[in-house]
């Protein structure tokens, strides 16, 4: 299979390259642009040496804070660079890179004088190759032995991982093991102790194990060459030629799998999977065929297959991805299998919101972003023609819009292989999300039936219910805090330690904050941490908020929790910056609005601002504030 075969074809990519713009705004957009097509690893090492010559070794501010990322492997590894680089530009990232010299890793990890430490990564991603991992091993260990080494060797990786955190603070990824090595048994290799084909596959279970106790990522190259063959991702001539473990010609596939890890991190997955219906999700137009004449379900392999892809959307659906349909029909048809077909598997409770009319599909993805209040480049668009899927990538360039087979049993592959809505972890709030969209349409229906505001927030019954961080919180408060993009004042992006360290600080306050009402539970929907900074002041180091609650005076009651908290900890004044991005222009005037008296304004948008609590009386709304 041809990597990133999801994306479009790159046609005239040389005269592509040729043509930057000299407007850096315009220019960026075209590297993304060209990044999102389907390169090489030629094309894509091209790519980057003009991306890097156009702007040098560091982006517009606009472009957002690089990742610094350290590449520690075992093995030749300086031709995955370009391809993680160029990955990163795919998703709107500017990726710096650094590797030590070779077999250096560990020695640098250890020197606080190295090159890495002054490199300063915010991301380490250990690419330790399976010979590597398995040196030592041989056919003729016993089983105790085996089995201390791997003992031996977790706690080598443990240590290794730790140092990174210690001294980075940074994000960790651990690469999993290629199944390099040939079995010396057969099909039941696993009996034999000292088999290192055995060993890495322990190794792996047990990366698995300890990665999660510890709060690391994997990078599973072990399950990607399962899928796509050894052959793929390994050349046995290169290891034995250059020490390269994996062939350059898996290096984009490679630097996709990193990208999307550290894009997940800062919250850049998509969020809204956009269905078309016919041909799509089954055979035929049901508007032409009836409901008894489209393909779907039992009884045919192309009615299966569509029936298999329903039925991937749903579960994607039940770990948080938000379902659409954009379909050129008529409303009432569009919906009469969701209601009536026996063989549908999607139901209209799984979708959050259905648009079915005869506008262009680009006018319609708007509308579905608009309605459910995320952004346009959240939304992945999944259609069967090729002319709305050019359409839309022409109109919307920052809608994802996979290419797809003529075959319907590839498309639920085509989808997992494209990656774009990488996770790192699933909440209970992500598996309600569906339901709490289905809450907002029932909001929207009192909102417009209601004669004036006052009437329609009184009619919603609000609850606000805060409480300090803690362990059981701890998930869902770090994917808050490394996805929330538009209402964030300062978008600073922490991990499990330092959501800890707060956690763990008599001088910091860390709050998730739950809103509840007649329809539902919003879930977790704020996030603040303030920290004293002198005896005086509580600097309001993170706020955040989903938007989908805004507009219901939550901001004022949020503030009413924090002003209370700041007290506890001693505080007269409360301290608000606004730190610009890309996304936040939102809440540039927040604390402004809220009565804080701005007292600095930088020329790059930055603001500071006081309000004092000793003067400071909670506006009343109409929500009941309790402690959870």
């Amino acid at each position: 299979m041809q990597p990133l075969y999801w994306l479009p074809e790159a046609t005239d990519f040389r005269a592509a390259l040729r043509e930057f713009q000299a407007d850096p705004f315009a220019a960026w957009g075209q590297a993304v642009a060209l990044a999102g097509l389907r390169l090489d690893f030629v094309q894509t090492n091209s790519l980057d040496q003009v991306v890097r010559g156009r702007f040098g070794v560091q982006p517009q501010e606009s472009i957002g804070k690089p990742i610094r990322l350290a590449l520690l492997g075992s093995a030749t590894t300086a031709h995955l660079h370009a391809a993680i680089r160029v990955a990163g530009l795919r998703r709107g990232l500017w990726i710096e890179t650094y590797e030590p010299e070779y077999g250096q890793y560990w020695q640098e990890l250890s020197d606080p004088a190295s090159a890495l430490h002054r490199f300063k990564p915010n991301a380490v991603l250990f690419a330790l190759d399976a010979h590597h991992l398995a040196a030592g091993i041989h056919a003729g260990l016993a089983a105790d032995h085996a089995a201390a080494a791997l003992d031996e060797l977790s706690g080598r990786l443990r240590e290794a991982w730790r140092l990174a955190r210690t001294r980075f603070r940074c994000t960790v990824i651990q690469q999993t093991a290629l199944p390099v090595h040939p079995p010396l048994l057969g099909s039941n290799d696993h009996r034999l102790p000292g088999s290192r084909a055995r060993f890495i596959t322990l190794v792996n279970a047990r990366l698995r194990a300890i990665a999660d106790s510890e709060g690391v990522d994997l990078l599973a190259l072990d399950e990607q060459a399962t899928r796509d063959g050894l052959a793929a991702w390994h050349d046995l001539a290169l290891w034995h030629r250059s020490k390269q473990e994996i062939s350059p010609l898996a290096a984009p596939m490679f630097g996709e799998l990193a990208a999307r890890l550290l894009a997940a991190r800062q919250g850049r997955s998509a969020k809204c999977l956009v269905l078309d219906l016919d041909n799509t999700l089954w055979g035929g137009v049901v508007g032409d065929d009836g409901l008894e004449g489209i393909v779907l379900g039992q009884g045919s392999p192309l009615g299966e297959a569509y029936a298999a892809f329903q039925a991937y959307c749903r579960d994607l659906a039940r770990r948080g991805v938000i379902l659409a349909v954009c379909s050129k029909n008529d409303e009432a048809n569009a919906w009469e299998p969701f209601d009536k077909h026996p063989e549908m598997v999607l139901r209209r409770e799984d979708v959050a919101c259905f648009v079915a009319n005869w506008s262009n599909k680009a006018a319609n993805l708007r509308q579905i972003a608009a309605e459910l209040n995320i952004g346009l480049d959240s939304l992945v668009f999944v259609d069967d023609s090729p002319f709305e899927r050019n359409l839309v990538r022409h109109e919307l360039p920052m809608v994802a819009v996979p290419e797809l087979g003529d075959d319907p049993a590839t498309y639920a592959s085509t989808l997992a292989d494209a990656g774009y809505f990488e996770a790192l972890g699933v909440t209970d709030e992500d598996r309600e999300r569906t339901s709490q969209y289905h809450g907002n349409r029932a909001r929207a229906a009192l909102q417009a039936s209601a004669t004036d505001l006052e009437s329609y927030l009184r009619g919603l019954e609000m609850r606000l219910q805060w409480k300090r961080f803690d362990r059981i919180g701890m998930q869902r408060i770090v994917q808050l805090i490394n996805k929330s993009n538009q209402f964030n004042l300062t978008t600073r992006r922490y991990s499990e330690a330092d959501v800890d360290s707060v956690m763990n600080d008599p001088c910091a306050c860390g709050l998730q904050l739950r809103l509840l009402d007649r329809f539902g539970d919003n879930g977790v929907i704020a996030i603040v941490i303030g920290r004293m900074e002198n005896d005086a002041d509580c600097r309001i180091d993170t706020w955040l908020m989903s938007c989908r609650v805004l507009g219901r005076q939550v901001e004022l009651a949020t503030l009413a929790v924090i002003a209370a908290q700041a007290r506890a900890l001693g505080a007269a004044r409360l301290v608000g910056e606004y730190i610009p991005t890309r996304k936040n222009d939102m809440v540039k005037d927040h604390y402004a609005k809220l009565g804080f008296t701005v007292t600095e304004r930088r020329p790059d948008g930055t603001s500071r601002a006081v309000l004092d609590l000793v003067r400071f009386v909670p506006t009343p709304t109409f929500i009941h504030i309790e402690e959870g």
